[in-house]
Parts: structure tokens; sequence; C-alpha cells
């Protein structure tokens, strides 16, 4: 149950330093997003959350400095290094295990490129979240001006290269059986995850990018005319296209990763 917090939050480094002994946790994602996932939840009042993927536990100690209490949940939960933090073993290509409406926030970075089912993830996060319950997903952000040129010019975006043969023989030894971790498998852009959300009973709160693209302001002239390229189009199919998220500034002159942040609202339409 979601809960005023009644204590000031410490800082993640001040965290870390009472509860680690040793080395830092390692992140699985860039700095930046764990950073956006604090600024959208800071405001939010306490409640229990899932982490899942969690890695080392990197983001679970940034939310747990925010008075939120935290669970966690890994396809590899060895290598969950916050012992005073419960992790169970979950695969989000299957059913999580938790009981319905076990949560008040759910947050999953790093996390759908790696299966081949987003339906089923999402589905998942639906059942443990309570009603009113709010997602906050990150997925690499295909759509950016500069992915959408190296497409065009390549055939493939940075964070999806073609999965070779010879690609995959030179992986270190050590990602051995962890091939699960280490390759991005789906590259679901936003207009396809935002599809599987509102069938799946989630309503969109906002988009956010981790930080702006270096040298963004090169790619303005081309920006400039995408916008006005579909500003010619009808009121009506620009709503039905979702124009105004994928020309946003967020999504076009997005950084590397989009997050989306949505809440449960409505009974699915898969279920009516």
């Amino acid at each position: 149950m979601i809960q005023e917090k009644t204590s000031s939050p410490k800082s993640a480094a001040g965290f870390l330093r009472e509860n680690m002994t040793g080395e830092a946790l390692m992140p699985m994602a860039h700095e930046a997003i764990y950073s956006r996932v604090e600024q959208i939840l800071a405001n939010k009042p306490a409640g229990t959350l899932l982490d899942v993927p969690a890695g080392e536990g990197a983001l679970a100690a940034r939310l747990l400095a925010l008075g939120l209490d935290v669970k966690c949940c890994d396809l590899y939960p060895e290598i969950f290094r916050l012992p005073q933090v419960e992790i169970k073993r979950g695969d989000l290509s299957k059913a999580l295990p938790y009981a319905d409406s076990s949560f008040d926030f759910v947050v999953c970075v790093e996390g759908l490129e790696h299966i081949e089912n987003p339906h089923q993830a999402v589905r998942e996060f639906r059942r443990i979240l309570r009603e009113r319950g709010q997602l906050i997903i990150s997925i690499r952000n295909t759509l950016n001006i500069e992915e959408r040129i190296k497409w065009l010019l390549f055939g493939y975006t940075s964070h999806f290269k073609p999965l070779s043969r010879e690609y995959l023989d030179s992986l270190n030894d050590d990602l051995a059986g962890l091939e699960d971790v280490a390759l991005h498998i789906n590259s679901i852009p936003y207009s396809e995850l935002r599809y599987i959300l509102e069938k799946h009973g989630f309503e969109i709160l906002g988009l956010h990018r981790d930080k702006p693209k270096k040298n963004s302001w090169a790619y303005f002239p081309i920006v400039a005319f995408i916008r006005i390229l579909n500003g010619f189009q009808s009121r009506g199919r620009r709503r039905e296209r979702w124009s105004e998220e994928l020309q946003s500034d967020e999504v076009l002159l997005g950084g590397n990763t989009l997050l989306i942040h949505a809440v449960k609202c409505t009974e699915p339409t898969s279920a009516k």
C-alpha cells in the first residue's frame, strides 16, 4: 500500500557507504537512466517497488535511498549484491514469482530488448501491480534522428547490430551462458511498446529521455523538415499515427534510451 514518506531520504552514495563493503555496485545501464528514474519517482508517495531485472543492485540502492520499499528480481540472482534487499529468480519471458497486486511500482530498465515476447512481460507487470500502480520501462531509442539515419545508411542501428555467427563467436568466454544479458534481440520501438501497454490496460503518463544527444543541433534542419512534413497531415491522422509523440524532442531528439512512464488503469483490451 502506498504510504506517505516519514523520513528524509539519504543520498544513494550515502546508502551504499553505509550498507556495502568492498567494490561499488556495477550499474547495468547508464547513470543518466538511473538519474531519470529517480527524478520520476522522487515526489511519489512511498510504496512497494519491484526492480526487474536488478543486476547487481545499483538502481535498487538509489531507489531505497528515496524511501521506497524495494524488492528485486533477476534471471541471475547470484550476481545481486545488496544482501539487505530481497532478491528472487525470475524470467521476464515467464510468470514472475509474485502474487497478484503485490506492488505500487514496477521499474524495468534494460529488460525488454533481451526477451522474445514483451507482451508476456507487460501482462505480468499489470498482474503484479495494484490498481493505479505505476510502471517505468526503458527501451533503446531506435527512433531518434541519428538512429533513423544509421538505419537508412547501414540497415541497422547502434544497439541492434546483426547477430552474425562471426559476432557470436567473438563474444568473451566470460559471457558463456549469459547470452540473455549480453544480447539485444528485440529492437522494440516506442510505437510498438505503446500499443502493447494500451492493449494490456496501461495509460501513458509521460516520455523521458536519458539525456540529450551530443551534437543534436547538427540534425535540426532534418528534424524541422520532418515536423513540417508531418504538419501537412490532418489532425485526426496525426492522432491516429501518434505523430506528436513520434516527433517529440524525447523521441526524435532523444538520447540512446527512452523511458516510458505509465499507470495501470483499465481492463486490458485483450480481455474484452
